[in-house]
């Protein structure tokens, strides 16, 4: 993985011939949906196929077996949700809190789903893969009261819609005081993706992704897609702002007048999964790829990950999006890559005693209807266990609750307006006199095994 400081790596950006033409407008008229000219119903459409997976597929709990060997028992906790994005755990170790893309907060509360949504949330645009997306709570929730969301916000007319972040005083089951703190550069084509995913850093400074917005996917010339290699924008980027929005002076950019201040890293398709890893302090984020090309980074401050011009997948039309797909001189590798697909949604580091074999690994909660665990000695990473495939549904987020164990969201299919077949799941290990059913290893153990 090639690594550069902070100033070489602003100079190659500016000096690479093939980072300079990658950021340059096309030269050829680009159509951007929804923003050169307005949505059609036949590009709604398409967004919101019919083949949607309706009801609960976890009607009492079931005992599964992972690839590898592991029992779990699934308990259902709710139904009902509507595209289940973000998942919090309140202090008091009683409440959680959901997000709904259609623009809903739920509330659960000793394992029961509150029918009605809690009020105070700002109006979001819901097309396509648009809407509410993840909560995090400050890390002074106690005192403040302080959560944020971030959502997709309209734009004026001819503009299009951008990922934007809220704070609000969350108290007694109400919202109170919202009010934007950031709306990212990235105006660009509702039918486009947003990233959105949030987390606050040991820094106490708030993560968050944006993604490459880019609603031509099926297209080879896209307004948005060379942005994410253009410092002046906050498309396909990583951010990192203090908790009122404000950008920190030590960001790696901050200096640079043609750069965005709040930008942490660069070159990202589509970042769903960011966590730290609480034994060496280091960021990892999962990424998206196009049509393969899914992908795992160590984090750096101010490096590039090489979005659109280092990648293995390929555009939907059938090309490669890169001629040099694993390798540029200032852009960082994968340190892991998919293939196939995996789709990495969130993503956790388990530090809790109910899944022994599980504790210290990465866990990311996939796409592709099945959860990842993911081994990582220093820069070695490898795949574990999988689970859930049986399920056959898409997994959104994957938290570790106060308890120790693993809760999930999981949703049908991608995209539809008024989708109620999301899930909220609790994973445990089978008791047998108030034992685990099998004994387990230890994710150290696992490292030790070569396959």
């Amino acid at each position: 993985m090639k690594r550069l400081s902070c100033l070489a790596m602003a100079c190659t950006i500016l000096t690479c011939s093939a980072l300079h033409a990658a950021t340059q407008a096309p030269t050829q008229t680009v159509v951007t949906p929804g923003v050169t000219s307005p949505l059609t119903p036949a590009e709604i459409a398409r967004n919101y196929p019919p083949n949607a997976l309706t009801g609960a597929a976890v009607d009492k709990p079931v005992l599964l077996k992972s690839e590898g060997g592991m029992s779990i028992q699934v308990v259902k906790l709710a139904e009902g949700l509507s595209h289940p994005d973000g998942l919090v755990f309140l202090p008091d170790g009683h409440t959680m809190l959901i997000t709904e893309r259609p623009g809903r907060l739920r509330v659960v509360k000793d394992g029961v789903l509150d029918p009605t949504p809690v009020g105070g949330l700002p109006a979001v645009n819901d097309i396509g893969l648009g809407g509410l997306h993840d909560i995090v709570l400050h890390p002074e929730f106690v005192k403040n009261r302080f959560l944020y969301i971030s959502y997709t916000k309209e734009g004026r007319p001819g503009q299009g819609t951008t990922l934007a972040v809220a704070r609000a005083r969350f108290d007694k089951g109400r919202l109170t005081g919202m009010k934007d703190i950031l709306i990212a550069d990235a105006w660009e084509s509702p039918l486009g993706t947003y990233g959105g995913r949030m987390l606050f850093g040991p820094d106490h400074m708030l993560y968050i992704s944006v993604g490459d917005r880019d609603g031509t996917t099926r297209n080879e010339l896209s307004s948005a897609r060379p942005q994410a290699q253009n410092l002046g924008s906050h498309i396909g980027k990583l951010l990192r702002v203090r908790d009122d929005g404000s950008v920190p002076s030590d960001n790696p950019f901050v200096k640079d007048p043609k750069a965005k201040g709040e930008i942490f890293s660069l070159g990202h398709r589509n970042a769903y999964g960011m966590a730290w890893d609480p034994k060496t302090g280091r960021m990892w984020a999962s990424e998206f790829g196009p049509a393969g090309g899914d992908e795992l980074n160590l984090i750096i401050a101010g490096h590039n990950y090489g979005w659109p011009l280092v990648s293995f997948g390929r555009h939907y039309f059938g090309k490669p999006v890169s001629d040099q797909p694993w390798y540029r001189e200032g852009m960082d590798n994968p340190l892991f890559f998919w293939n196939p697909s995996f789709n990495p949604e969130a993503m956790i580091f388990y530090t809790g005693d109910k899944f022994p074999r599980l504790k210290g690994s990465l866990l990311i909660a996939g796409a592709s209807k099945r959860i990842a665990q993911m081994i990582i000695a220093g820069d070695f990473v490898r795949q574990g266990d999988t689970m859930l495939n049986e399920l056959d549904v898409r997994f959104r987020d994957i938290r570790q609750g106060p308890d120790g164990y693993i809760y999930v969201l999981t949703e049908g299919r991608l995209r539809g307006p008024k989708d109620t077949d999301g899930m909220l799941l609790r994973l445990e290990l089978p008791a047998a006199n108030g034992a685990p059913a099998e004994p387990g290893k230890a994710g150290a153990d696992m490292l030790a095994s070569p396959d």
